[in-house]
C-alpha cells in the first residue's frame, strides 16, 4: 500500500514551507502575496500526486467541518428518508454535508452516535430524539453547538424544534370517524412516552370524550421484528371483534395491521374503517385507498435546515424557535361509511 501524500511532503518536493503549501490550499494566496507561479506549482503537484485534504485535520484548524449530522429513528422509514433527502439537499446548496444514521429508538445507541459526531467535529446536530438522551443534549448546548429536533422534543431541554400539531391531528381524524357514524373506534399505536406519541393519544381520547363515546386504547412495544408487532395486534383485534373503525399511530404499525385485517379475513371499510397517520405510496395503491395523515414533508425539511443553517450562521442573532406546522387528513374509501346501519 503506498504512503498517503501529506502537506509536508508536497513542501519538501517544491522546497518549500508548508505553511506556504497550506494557504494556497486554502484559498489565501492573494492575501499572503504567494505569486502566481508558485500557486500553478503547487497544484499540478497536488493534482499529480493525488493529494486530498484531511478533513478532520482541516476542521481542528479551522473550527468546521462544513458537516452536519441527521440522527431519525429509521432512515428506511419512507417519512425519515423523505426528509433526510431535502434536509440534504438544502445543506448541500450550502456548502454543508449530512452524516445521517438511525437511533432506533435506542438511548444508549443514541448516545455513542452522538459521541461519534462529536469526534468528527460537526457543525450542528439534527436530531428526532429517543427519550433518556436528555443530559447529552444539554453538554452539546452548553459546548455551543447548535441543536435542531423535529418530530419530537424534550420537555426539558430548551432548543429548537420543529413538529406537527399531533393531538390536533389526531382529533380531527378521529371526529372524522365518528361523524362517519363508527362508535367502537380503537387507537392502536406503539408504547412511547415520546411527545409526539403521547400528543396523538391525548387528541384520540379528547375526540372521544366530547363524542361521549368510550376509547380502546393498545399499545405495542415497538419491535424490529414485525412478528413481534402483528402477534399481539392479531390477539386484541380477535378479543375486540365489536370494533368497527381503528386509528393505527404511525405508517408502520399500520401496515401491520393492514396484514393483520387482511389475515382475519376482514373487509375495510365493511367490516372495519381505517386511518393511519403519516401517508405514503402503500396506503394510496392499497385497496381500497387507505386515509391517512399526510404531515408536510417539505415544509417540515425546509423550516428544520433553515434554523440550523441560521445557527450555524455567526452574524445571526441567537434566537430559540419552536415551530408547529399543521397537517392534512387525506380522506379516501377505507374511512367512508359503507351502506352500513348505524345503531344509535
Amino acid at each position: 500500500m503506498s504512503k498517503k501524500v501529506s502537506i509536508v511532503d508536497i513542501a519538501n518536493t517544491l522546497n518549500i514551507s508548508k505553511t506556504t503549501v497550506s494557504f494556497i490550499l486554502n484559498g489565501r494566496a492573494q492575501e499572503k502575496r504567494i505569486s502566481e507561479e508558485l500557486v500553478e506549482r503547487v497544484q499540478k503537484l497536488v493534482k499529480e500526486v493525488g493529494y486530498k485534504p484531511n478533513s478532520l485535520a482541516k476542521s481542528l484548524r479551522t473550527g468546521k467541518s462544513n458537516i452536519i449530522g441527521l440522527m431519525v429513528e429509521d432512515i428506511s422509514n419512507p417519512f425519515f428518508a423523505s426528509i433526510a433527502r431535502l434536509i440534504e439537499n438544502r445543506a448541500y446548496e450550502n456548502g454543508y454535508r449530512i452524516i445521517y444514521c438511525s437511533t432506533d429508538n435506542d438511548t444508549e445507541r443514541t448516545r455513542e452516535l452522538i459521541s461519534m459526531f462529536r469526534d468528527r467535529h460537526v457543525d450542528g446536530y439534527i436530531i428526532s430524539p429517543p427519550e433518556g438522551i436528555e443530559e447529552d443534549v444539554k453538554e452539546l448546548l452548553g459546548s455551543g453547538q447548535p441543536v435542531v429536533m423535529f418530530d419530537r422534543y424534550l420537555q426539558d431541554i430548551d432548543t429548537d424544534h420543529v413538529i406537527v400539531d399531533n393531538a390536533f391531528s389526531m382529533y380531527n381524524a378521529t371526529q372524522h370517524l365518528v361523524q362517519q357514524g363508527y362508535r367502537n373506534i380503537a387507537l392502536i399505536t406503539f408504547s412511547s412516552a415520546q411527545s409526539q406519541m403521547m400528543d396523538r393519544v391525548t387528541g384520540y381520547k379528547n375526540a372521544l370524550k366530547d363524542a361521549k363515546l368510550k376509547p380502546l386504547l393498545k399499545e405495542i412495544d415497538f419491535n424490529r421484528n414485525e412478528a413481534l408487532i402483528t402477534e399481539p395486534l392479531m390477539a386484541f383485534l380477535k378479543k375486540n371483534t365489536g370494533i368497527d373503525a381503528i386509528l393505527f399511530g404511525t405508517d408502520h404499525i399500520g401496515t401491520c395491521g393492514l396484514k393483520v385485517i387482511r389475515q382475519l379475513g376482514l373487509k375495510v371499510p365493511e367490516d372495519v374503517a381505517v386511518v393511519s397517520f403519516d401517508d405514503y405510496d402503500v396506503f394510496k395503491l392499497h385497496s381500497p385507498p387507505v386515509s391517512a395523515i399526510a404531515q408536510p414533508i417539505e415544509a417540515l425539511a425546509d423550516h428544520v435546515i433553515s434554523l440550523m443553517l441560521k445557527k450555524l450562521d455567526a452574524n445571526a442573532t441567537p434566537t430559540t424557535q419552536k415551530i408547529t406546522l399543521s397537517t392534512n387528513l387525506n380522506i379516501r374509501e377505507s374511512s367512508l361509511q359503507h351502506s352500513k346501519a348505524v345503531a344509535e
